[in-house]
């Protein structure tokens, strides 16, 4: 349980996942500090200056920030035993928390609602973070994305703390630490192959489920199904399922879409079928606690989205430029189709990431693209992101390309994407979108602002 006042330090700060937790204690009333090695003193560091206008210390990952004042030091699972902070907080007898085990002390102080499956958490726990505050319930969040309207307000945007008993929270089941939490409301939106093989996720999400103690799923998806409390939360589309909340005549015009949930009409300003199937997870959560439709109807019409989760820049030139954070074969898949009314031709890049995974996921790959892709589509790739370690590097992102041309796709390697836009060049109509794909590049929102400007050029 996290109750009385302590002074934690969090090493590798400026990650999505460590940043909401150290803001959430920190608006908590926790002393929060923090080093992470993107911190370079006399180099401006975005996430630096958010976390230190929050009032949270900053410093290089040197160990310098561990003091005989901190009480507890927090580690992600990527933090090895050799980085200077767990080597200074040792020598000082500082208790170690992987950030699972402190996530998991924190949502058992809350009423807590963990949303879990392997694609839309964030956008879903942003939406019912919105849908709840609206209804005046004042609930906290901690996500895995920035909402828009709190960037807005000069913040990472992925954590925020309320007065009010609910905390929504993204569980993660990549690194098996979804098991640890015991909430009141558990929900799975979906159940597709990502970082592990679907037995493996079943097992993780039916632990999950037996967890929590209301348990609500997508009934459209047939994995996820099949771990149903038959509860009468449960949601579906295009189906006549009447036990559960039902959504139908979902509709696409340009960059907003509409549906129609027990004929109580929908409309937001976002892209595709996907996220209708997440704004309908989080309308399910709100019935289950009592919220009427039509609250969550007004409040959903002001959604503003998250960052790089289909981030619509604008359009220059003819050409719409669209940021998300896509990264596994079926949501580059649904990533592609949601842009695709957009425009008549849509070229779609993606980066890659982890040699293993890219290696694991590779015939995944290859299918979803040259599936998704229309004719007139293009699918360009960079090399596979690499962020140090011992990765064996197999596999490039080249043999993928390989792959897709034998498919009959028009499919292209651009090694460095640095020089993407000059070979795009000749590809492009006076009526195309440019869909950026990728995750844990922390530089690619920087990279997609840097497309933008060039665009215009």
């Amino acid at each position: 349980m996290i109750t009385t006042s302590k002074n934690y330090f969090f090493v590798g700060i400026a990650g999505t996942g460590m940043s909401a937790i150290a803001q959430y204690l920190k608006a908590n009333g926790h002393d929060v500090s923090g080093s992470d090695r993107q911190f370079v003193s006399g180099i401006y560091n975005e996430t630096e200056q958010a976390l230190i206008k929050e009032g949270i210390r900053c410093f290089p990952q040197d160990g310098s920030g561990v003091a005989e004042s901190t009480d507890i030091v927090v580690v992600s699972t990527a933090i090895e035993d050799s980085v200077p902070e767990v080597i200074a907080a040792k020598k000082l007898g500082k208790q170690i928390l992987k950030r699972s085990e402190l996530l998991a002390m924190i949502a058992s102080s809350k009423r807590t609602i963990a949303i879990g499956g392997t694609s839309g958490k964030s956008t879903t726990t942003a939406m019912l973070f919105d849908i709840l505050h609206y209804a005046g319930l004042n609930p906290s969040i901690i996500g895995g994305a920035g909402l828009t309207r709190l960037i807005r307000e000069g913040k990472i945007g992925n954590a925020a703390y309320g007065t009010g008993d609910w905390l929504i929270l993204e569980a993660d089941e990549s690194d098996g630490s979804i098991v640890q939490y015991h909430p009141e409301i558990g929900v799975l939106l979906n159940v597709d192959k990502d970082h592990q093989e679907i037995n493996t996720l079943m097992d993780l999400f039916a632990t999950f489920k037996n967890n929590s103690t209301r348990f609500i799923v997508n009934r459209s998806h047939p994995l996820s199904a099949q771990l149903t409390a038959e509860s009468a939360f449960d949601f579906s589309f295009d189906n006549d399922i009447t036990e559960v909340i039902t959504a139908k005549d979902f509709q696409q015009l340009g960059e907003k879409i509409s549906f129609v949930v027990q004929g109580v009409p929908f409309g937001l300003n976002i892209l595709g079928k996907h996220n209708m199937e997440n704004a309908l997870a989080a309308i399910a959560v709100a019935s289950s606690l009592g919220i009427a439709l039509s609250i969550a109807s007004q409040a959903l019409s002001h959604y503003e989205g998250i960052y790089r989760r289909h981030q619509i820049y604008g359009k220059k030139n003819g050409i719409t430029l669209i940021d998300d954070f896509a990264h596994n074969p079926v949501k580059c898949a649904r990533s592609i189709e949601a842009c695709q009314p957009i425009s008549e031709k849509l070229i779609a890049w993606f980066q890659p990431h982890g040699y293993g995974p890219t290696k694991f996921l590779r015939k995944d790959f290859v299918t979803e693209f040259a599936d998704v892709l229309r004719p007139q589509d293009e699918i360009w790739m960079s090399e596979i992101y690499y962020a140090g370690g011992t990765a064996v590097k197999d596999i490039s992102a080249l043999d993928l390309i390989q792959d897709l041309k034998k498919r009959g796709v028009n499919a292209f390697f651009v090694a460095n994407r640095n020089d993407l836009i000059d070979s795009l060049r000749p590809h492009f109509t006076d009526n195309t979108s440019l869909l950026l794909m990728g995750a844990r590049d922390p530089s690619l929102g920087r990279f997609a602002e840097e497309v933008w400007s060039k665009i215009s050029s």
